[in-house]
């Protein structure tokens, strides 16, 4: 992404690559781009997804390849621009360490109803929050917003209530609406957890059985710490039917092909 321009300039979003033909969920982060530019005021071609295909053809993938078997290769930055314009571009998906990951709680960005929760043109504040994390020792920045988590800077988080429940953030709050959660969600639920938008506080972190977090980019992750303080039993049960979900989300999505249909 380049430096941020206005809310209403682009909507974007990043998908999974193999450098080749193949993209990972296109028609869900489509889909995604179809309705936030909606929000934002953006018209959008009714053949994008034709375009990002036919564009596809023409772009070279980062040097640096990313090996982990549980990782996309790279990322697909897909901009929709505000006069219409769709443009490509390859970046890097960088690893991540096998250990829980930490996290540091920041206050979330503000933005006017009908652009919060929506990937678009500034969000450079989030980038912000991904720089204080790293510099503070930290994996990722968890966004709050009146003691309530709303988001993560580059992930979508998720905890295991004692209930049984898995909880994230809620859309109406302000939480992008995850194409990671929204793939692995169905096998979660067939596993036997129930996943739900909830209001969480505080409270719900502290007692919680357990977290993850979950990108295109990282795939799932199991979170042990915020603000150094350890959350739940990490790797879990959420974090192995997540897990799982994501695997067979990398084997049998994704296909240029599909996408064509």
């Amino acid at each position: 992404m380049t430096a941020s321009k206005g809310p209403e300039s682009l909507v974007w979003s990043a998908i999974g690559w193999d450098g080749a033909d193949s993209l990972v969920s296109a028609n869900l982060h489509i889909e995604r781009i179809h309705k936030h530019a909606e929000k934002l005021g953006i018209e959008c071609p009714s053949n994008i997804l034709e375009q990002v295909f036919s564009k596809l053809e023409k772009i070279s993938p980062p040097n640096e390849r990313n090996d982990n078997p549980e990782q996309d290769p790279y990322l697909l930055i897909v901009k929709l621009t505000s006069d219409g314009e769709v443009t490509l571009e390859g970046s890097v998906n960088r690893s991540w360490p096998e250990t829980p990951l930490s996290a540091i709680s920041l206050s979330a960005p503000k933005w006017e109803e009908g652009i919060r929760g929506t990937k678009h043109g500034d969000y450079q504040p989030y980038r912000d929050a991904r720089e204080v994390a790293i510099s503070n020792g930290a994996d990722v920045g968890l966004l709050f917003e009146d003691e309530c988590l709303i988001d993560g800077d580059r992930c979508a988080p998720l905890l295991l209530d004692l209930d049984g429940v898995a909880y994230h953030p809620r859309h109406s709050d302000g939480a992008l609406d995850s194409i990671s959660l929204q793939v692995i969600r169905p096998f979660l639920e067939n596993s036997g957890i129930p996943v739900r938008a909830a209001k969480i506080t505080l409270g719900m972190i502290t007692r919680a059985s357990e977290m993850i977090v979950c990108g295109s980019g990282m795939g799932i992750k199991s979170l042990g710490l915020i603000d150094g303080r350890r959350i739940g039993t990490p790797k879990g049960r959420l974090y192995s039917a997540a897990k799982e979900g994501w695997s067979e989300r990398l084997i049998s999505t994704g296909r240029i092909n599909e996408g064509k249909k």
